[in-house]
């Protein structure tokens, strides 16, 4: 049966503001990512990725995250995060008072190397040192496995290798875990073995899944994450967003689209929905470019029509 075990509540994670923005191709001014940011922290969002402490000129649209984190209105209950490349980006965030960290290895080594620049060993040696930046803070870490359902140099990725590496990340002190299909190779069953065996053998881990619709599949692995019990879902405004390390790769899942969707199955996300729409309406212009989400161009499945003139009342 379909959701035998979805959670009742489901907590949606914004990361248009990072994952997105980071493949524009022009900047977004930071004075409209901080309103954009506020008007997000309102309507319901569990947390949002604000922005990646990585070099300006490995990311030149995030050149602006110091003032980007200390400008956005804090709202108590939304987590503010951020992406942590190494320890000055550790540092860096730690000054801005980050609520939690992001750091990101890739399961397929290959990728690893293309997006890093590092092996598996070299990434996890420089995650012992942040953590022994954030020993003594409130500041939490969440650890993501990237490509964690498929690598687009090696293939598939077994859940025995990415269930390694999810068990280093807790050994080193991670607080959550990320999976993420970075680059839109999963499909439905796929997700539902790995997420089956996290939830089984870390039942109080928190875990969020992280979804790409590069091949039309995005809202159906939530579908197969669901019923394996996930409640914790990343997407992004518009669909907007993808790797730059994976070639053919495309927007993340579309924000207002998957609550759409949640919502019309009857499981509850605590958001805004038209709310959300209308920050949606607004972002075409923002990035100066049409956005794949679909239901800014056909409405909610609630919006009805007039009946037409010729059909007799």
């Amino acid at each position: 049966m379909l959701f035998s075990s979805a959670p009742a509540r489901v907590c949606i994670n914004e990361v248009a503001v990072r994952d997105g923005f980071q493949s524009e191709p022009g900047f977004i001014p930071t004075e409209q990512k901080i309103q954009l940011i506020d008007r997000l922290s309102e309507i319901g969002l569990a947390r949002i990725e604000v922005t990646s402490f990585v070099s300006p000129k490995a990311v030149p649209n995030l050149r602006d995250a110091q003032e980007v984190m200390l400008g956005i209105r804090r709202d108590p209950g939304v987590v503010y995060a951020a992406l942590v490349p190494n320890e000055r980006g550790c540092e860096r965030a730690l000054e801005c008072r980050v609520d939690e960290i992001n750091l990101v290895m890739s399961a397929g080594e290959t990728h690893n190397l293309a997006n890093m620049r590092m092996t598996h060993e070299m990434s996890l040696d420089q995650f012992r040192r942040v953590m022994s930046l954030v020993q003594g803070t409130t500041t939490r870490v969440n650890g993501c496995v990237a490509t964690a359902f498929g690598c687009p140099f090696e293939g598939q990725q077994s859940v025995a290798k990415v269930m390694a590496i999810v068990a280093k990340y807790l050994d080193i002190g991670m607080h959550s875990i990320t999976l993420a299909d970075t680059t839109g190779m999963a499909s439905p069953q796929q997700v539902g073995e790995l997420c089956h065996a996290f939830l089984a053998a870390y039942p109080d881990v928190p875990l969020t899944v992280h979804f790409h619709n590069t091949r039309g599949m995005g809202l159906a692995n939530v579908i197969a994450a669901l019923d394996a019990g996930v409640d914790s879902f990343d997407a992004s405004l518009g669909g907007i967003g993808g790797c730059p390390f994976a070639p053919g790769a495309t927007g993340n899942i579309c924000t207002e689209d998957l609550v759409h969707m949640l919502a019309s199955c009857g499981i509850d996300t605590g958001m805004d929905l038209d709310a959300l729409i209308g920050i949606a309406r607004d972002l075409p212009s923002l990035v100066g470019h049409d956005v794949p989400g679909q239901v800014l161009r056909a409405g909610k499945s609630s919006d009805l029509h007039p009946r037409p003139s010729t059909v007799p009342a």
